[in-house]
């Protein structure tokens, strides 16, 4: 397999691990006062200085090129504002298992996606993987937990703003706007997005104490600098199908982190689960290989 298949797939696990440690570190950081939307505000914006710093060391610029502004915009929009502050919004009505179950629809979407509006052929073996993937998320749902409709509204819509943004990603036009300059660029705007939707709203609820504002650089830099930039060229190496899929990876972290940290149990229906999910990312690598002899 190609060394650019091969760092792909690693970005794309590695960043759905990362991800997987997301719900742990929120729930710390809202102890201090923090909001779901002051949260994603503040993961893009104190992953700038790293991010700008990692920008100029590789590209030596941090200019974005003004025919590039409104494609980086509508990336920025749909998958670093929409999708965190709907899917955040939903563990409001419901809880975080069913959020993520719904949430994770988005592979399928974004297949789905690709062959009707961009006329992608569907290969068996990523119709069988999303498959998989899709059984094995469904598993992962606890029919015991809170439900409204609310909450399932929310995380649906996250599903779907979020595979749309996987499929801005995978298709973008400007490839001179590539790697960390595209990501500190899509932070740059979602910053500024998502500072006036907090003023707007007057949802601005900044950490209350240092231990707070430590654990929010914390997040920001392991979330934005970390695992969406890894996201963000694992999807520009291997595609947004692929990547979707392999992010399934990110429950399977989070039922781990759940039974470390908070000694949850693991049910036989969540082992199933993400023997599921593993398998379909174990088929969609292996597929992979043989297509391309």
């Amino acid at each position: 397999m190609p060394n650019r298949s091969i760092k792909g797939y690693l970005f794309t696990i590695i960043s759905a691990v990362i991800y997987g440690l997301m719900p742990l570190m929120s729930k710390a950081i809202y102890a201090d006062g923090v909001n779901a939307l002051t949260l994603v505000f503040l993961r893009n914006l104190l992953a700038l200085p790293s991010l700008a710093l990692l920008t100029y060391l590789k590209h030596r610029t941090l200019k974005i090129p003004a025919k590039a502004l409104p494609g980086i915009s509508m990336i920025a929009l749909f998958g670093c504002c929409l999708t965190p502050i709907l899917l955040c919004s939903s563990y409001n009505y419901i809880s975080t298992g069913t959020a993520t179950v719904f949430h994770f629809i988005y592979p399928s979407l974004v297949v789905l996606i690709g062959f009707v509006f961009l006329k992608k052929k569907v290969s068996v073996y990523t119709f069988l993987s999303v498959l998989l993937c899709f059984g094995g998320i469904c598993l992962f749902y606890d029919p015991a937990a809170p439900f409204r409709m609310e909450g399932c509204l929310l995380s649906l819509s996250s599903a779907l703003t979020f595979a749309i943004y996987v499929t801005l990603l995978s298709n973008r036009k400007h490839s001179d706007v590539n790697g960390l300059l595209l990501s500190f660029s899509i932070a740059v705007i979602s910053s500024v997005l998502t500072l006036l939707l907090c003023l707007g709203t007057g949802g601005l609820a900044l950490p209350k104490t240092p231990n707070g504002w430590l654990l929010s650089i914390l997040f920001a830099f392991l979330i934005t600098t970390v695992a969406v930039v890894l996201f963000q060229q694992g999807t520009a190496l291997i595609g947004g199908e692929k990547t979707s899929i392999l992010s399934a990876l990110e429950p399977i972290t989070s039922v781990l982190v759940g039974v470390a940290v908070f000694q949850e149990s693991i049910t036989v229906s969540i082992a199933i689960g993400a023997l599921l999910v593993v398998s379909a990312s174990i088929l969609i690598v292996v597929s992979d290989r043989k297509k391309r002899g």
